[in-house]
């Protein structure tokens, strides 16, 4: 049976993630980013819904007595 060459992994491994490396800066150097990042306000609006405007309970069916 014969051996398995492991004398090129080491080239191929290396020079996979030297290319994956220039890629990667590659594709962050393309990206704009906002030059003075300012936050937005975020103001929620307060929204009714039915549930809100009355009280009500619910009753779980193991809470009930027992009949």
């Amino acid at each position: 049976m014969p051996q398995l060459d492991t004398s090129t992994w080491f080239i191929n491994i290396v020079s996979m993630i030297l290319t994956l490396f220039i890629v990667f800066q590659l594709k962050i150097s393309k990206h704009s980013y906002p030059t003075h990042p300012e936050a937005k306000a975020t103001k929620m609006a307060k929204r009714l819904t039915p549930w809100e405007s009355k009280w009500t309970k619910i009753y779980s069916p193991l809470s009930l007595p027992q009949q």
